[in-house]
């Protein structure tokens, strides 16, 4: 059962009166110190929402919400693998690991938000996370303290429910007026094309949202698409936005939806644009960014003159700013976790004309601790109205806990490979290793809406092909590169893909082309001189219709409606080899 909001309170006390530590991640602070600033929890104040205001310069900072406007349960990876530089180092710290690195107690909330430790038992007793209601009320709550704030969205905010799908966007683009978002960037928004993109800048957003982009050019003369930067005023203090896209959208994502547009990491230009900003005034640079963290950490070792980049499209939750040291300064690093599960609350104290100090709080945004704003929960309410029928829907019940989020298959991902399997008569079957999608807690019903949240996407269709062992290896080898590659400016988004029926082995510190190998169908080798009958969904390479194939979420409903109960998942994750020791993997 849910505990109350007063109950959570009380909790927080005792857990005060115990010795839990809820102060401040500053400049200089120990590491070992949970990640929060500006006030201790005691018996008299246990409101982990308290913060005082901090310096003179504030941001708040969401990202990768995936259209989730309703509370949700999201589950935290248990493997998250780094590699090479980026071995054991944040975010790739999972689970005790994770908790002993930042001194957060067990058995906590803070312990519940960040990590994937007794998800079930915790989920249950601390309720679900996020929703626009319920951050609507933590964003204003802060502005109060902090007039003049700036409200960043990192971008994955279009895409990931049904409501979104079947309004084309607008029921996020209105929630995002609505929240007070100031200024973003995208990665699936792009999904719906360049002329819906465009047509939701000229209309929606001008004079409310701006959308910044510095890395996005026209490819027949290399111009910006878009404003690459804005610069705003808080307290007198001129402050820069500069906006960086998921570097990689023709490649993660279909190129014939954005075919007029080159994207990329283009650091050089980056440096550029923080220059010109510089020189245009700006007293402090954020840049907010889809590059991944992983990314966001090379760069900020690259370019000089950043104060902060407040990241996203990885969906990592970090406790505390990673410091990075160029040849300028540092740039603090913030990854700000998904589906609106955390608000980043960032503020710098200015002193003639630079950034002396900072604090910083990365929030859990428990839905059973904030009321829902009335405004919002009215206009969520209206949106979703037309569609209740549909995402109520039960297809089937879970005795088992489905989540997604992790470097491998989880037990929504295995759910829906083994659907396309069962419903396409397929041998194998290969799903997208998409970061997006909620949890279901065991014995709830799952729902077209649960179903919605891992598959509503506008290039959905589910095809069926012959594939040589060669070409299946490949795929495999293809995608662990992404992933796993030494260099973060060749990681090219997403986890490693889902895999049905097929077992196969993988060694994350392998060379390019040698990390595949034990690939074993029915517990025989593969075959290289037959093919396989191979189902897959979300192909990149041509515009599909339903004349090629069934929508993903039918298929999974389908599989769902003649299952009723789904227990006993055979969650098919490789052997993983080379990772004795890695903190990224519990």
């Amino acid at each position: 059962m849910n505990i109350s909001r007063r109950e959570f309170l009380q909790m927080l006390a005792v857990a005060s009166a115990s010795g839990m530590n809820l102060s401040g991640c500053e400049p200089g602070s120990d590491k070992q110190q949970l990640p929060a600033s500006g006030t201790k929890a005691t018996a008299a104040s246990t409101n982990i929402y308290e913060m005082p205001a901090f310096g003179n310069v504030s941001f708040m900072h969401y990202t990768d919400c995936h259209a989730q406007l309703m509370p949700v349960y999201f589950r935290e990876p248990n493997i998250n693998l780094g590699v090479a530089g980026m071995y054991g180092r944040p975010p790739h710290i999972v689970g005790e690991e994770l908790l002993k690195f930042y001194g957060i107690k067990p058995d906590t909330a803070w312990a519940h938000a960040y990590t994937y430790i007794d998800f079930v038992e915790a989920a249950e007793k601390f309720g679900k996370v996020g929703g626009f209601a319920h951050l609507a009320t933590l964003v204003k709550n802060i502005r109060a303290q902090r007039p003049g704030s700036l409200l960043l969205d990192g971008g994955d905010t279009w895409q990931g429910s049904w409501t979104a799908l079947r309004t084309n966007a607008q029921d996020m683009i209105d929630a995002q007026k609505l929240l007070g978002v100031d200024i973003m960037t995208g990665h699936w928004e792009y999904t719906y094309g360049a002329e819906r993109v465009r047509e939701v800048l000229e209309n929606d957003f001008k004079g409310h949202i701006d959308f910044v982009t510095q890395n996005v050019v026209d490819t027949a003369f290399a111009e910006r698409v878009f404003k690459p930067y804005v610069i705003k005023e808080q307290n007198g203090i001129p402050v820069a936005v500069i906006g960086q896209s998921f570097p990689y959208t023709p490649i993660a994502n279909p190129r014939f939806m954005v075919p007029d547009w080159s994207f990329g990491v283009r650091d050089d230009n980056m440096q550029e644009v923080v220059d010109q900003a510089r020189a245009d005034g700006a007293q402090v640079v954020v840049v907010v960014s889809h590059n991944g963290i992983d990314v966001d950490l090379k760069m900020a070792s690259r370019v000089t003159g950043i104060d902060a980049i407040m990241g996203g499209h990885t969906h990592d939750a970090v406790p505390e700013p990673v410091k990075v040291s160029n040849s300028g300064g540092t740039t603090l690093v913030i990854n700000s976790g998904s589906n609106t599960k955390f608000l980043s609350v960032l503020d710098f104290d200015v002193k003639n004309g630079k950034v002396r100090d900072f604090k910083y709080k990365l929030l859990p945004v428990f839905s059973n601790m904030l009321e829902p704003d009335p405004q919002m929960q009215s206009y969520i309410d209206q949106v979703r109205a037309p569609f209740l029928s549909e995402l109520n829907e039960e297809l089937a019940v879970t005795e088992e806990l489905l989540y997604r989020r992790g470097n491998f298959n989880g037990t929504f991902d295995q759910l829906i490979c083994d659907s396309m399997i069962e419903v396409e008569d397929a041998e194998i079957s290969f799903s997208p290793g998409f970061r997006w999608g909620v949890s279901v807690l065991p014995g709830q019903p799952i729902t077209f809406e649960e179903v919605a949240t891992q598959t509503a996407m506008t290039y959905p269709i589910v095809t069926v092909n012959e594939m040589s062992a060669e070409t299946i290896k490949t795929i495999l080898e293809d995608v662990a590169d992404n992933l796993f590659n030494e260099d973060p400016y060749y990681q090219q988004g997403g986890d490693m893909v889902r895999v049905g029926g097929l077992k196969y082995s993988i060694d994350p510190v392998g060379t390019i082309g040698n990390r595949i190998s034990d690939m074993e169908l029915n517990g025989q080798p593969l075959d290289p001189n037959r093919t396989y009958k191979v189902a897959g969904w979300a192909s990149v390479g041509r515009e599909l219709t339903e004349a090629d194939g069934k929508p993903i979420w039918e298929v999974t409903s389908e599989y769902l409606r003649s299952k009723k109960v789904i227990s006993s998942i055979d969650l098919n994750v490789p052997k993983i080899k080379n990772v004795t020791g890695n903190p990224g993997i519990a």
